[in-house]
């Protein structure tokens, strides 16, 4: 059984063969500057590597902090606080939305999604910015071609690792 730095190692340099190889055949297919081509490959290549290392220490302590939390899904209903107009027909609406709403809200209030859900969002969001800023600033040919692969295989990733830490904690509180 690896440790979790050898996974994170081995993690890490096997985004930077990933990401190198398809940044390079992404690129080479609309320049044929082969120096931009190579240093927009070492530029992926090292960014997802890089990445990968820190998206996974920051995906752990966002785990470990909405761990135990769960959301109401009545915060995700809207509450509309005042009729803009006092006109007889928009108070009928009013009055009929916010009858949905609290019956919407009733019904929702006993149910509730884990915290968990939301612990890789913001991982998700700061890779996918770095990545989008650092390609601009290579001026690499291909943008969208060079990190949307990046971007989607890192969200995946940050799914399945934070249900794997779940998994490992629930495994973890069953035994003691």
């Amino acid at each position: 059984m690896m440790t979790a730095k050898v996974r994170l190692i081995v993690s890490a340099l096997i985004s930077f063969v990933f990401y190198f190889c398809w940044s390079y055949w992404a690129n080479q297919m609309v320049s044929t500057d082969q120096a931009l081509v190579l240093r927009s490959a070492m530029v992926q290549g090292s960014l997802s590597a890089t990445i990968t290392v820190v998206f996974t220490l920051v995906l752990e302590k966002s785990v470990a902090r909405f761990a135990g939390i769960k959301i109401s899904l009545l915060f995700v209903v809207p509450i509309i606080c005042s009729v803009h107009s006092k006109s007889r027909e928009n108070i009928a609406i009013f009055k009929a939305f916010n009858s949905a709403l609290n019956t919407s809200a009733k019904f929702l209030s006993g149910n509730a999604i884990p915290g968990t859900l939301l612990a890789p969002l913001l991982p998700i969001f700061c890779q996918a910015t770095i990545a989008i800023v650092i390609n601009l600033l290579n001026q690499t040919p291909n943008l969208w071609l060079t990190v949307a692969p990046s971007i989607i295989m890192t969200a995946i990733y940050g799914y399945m690792y934070t249900f794997t830490l779940l998994t490992q904690q629930q495994k973890r509180s069953s035994l003691e």
